[in-house]
């Protein structure tokens, strides 16, 4: 849950930054500002396609939306961080990932 709140308070940051309201980010990609609520204290991480729809409304990447400080680890504590964490995910969450470190590579191009 740590990730989704600094997560989240970076999203506040970054949709403060552009003076929107959580009403307002809700209506441009479609969802009750409720969500934007979830999302923003770290109670909800949202769907790919929501992830989309952010970024395009703040007008950053996708990988900007993910560009907070966190803790200075190895390479070797991140590989080991990310298999502890995608081993219960279900195929749907999985399919997810898969698609966000494609978009991710092909953005490194």
């Amino acid at each position: 849950m740590a990730g989704n709140k600094q997560f989240g308070e970076h999203i506040k940051k970054l949709r403060e930054a552009k003076k929107l309201g959580q009403e307002q980010l809700a209506e441009l990609i479609g969802v009750e500002y409720q969500t934007i609520s979830r999302i923003e204290t770290g109670y909800y991480f949202t769907s790919f396609s929501n992830l989309q729809k952010i970024s395009k409304a703040l007008n950053v990447t996708i990988k900007d939306l993910f560009d907070f400080s966190e803790e200075e680890l190895t390479k070797n504590e991140i590989i080991q961080q990310i298999n502890n964490e995608i081993k219960n995910l279900d195929l749907e969450d999985l399919n997810i990932l898969r698609k966000l470190i494609s978009l991710f590579f092909e953005n490194k191009k």
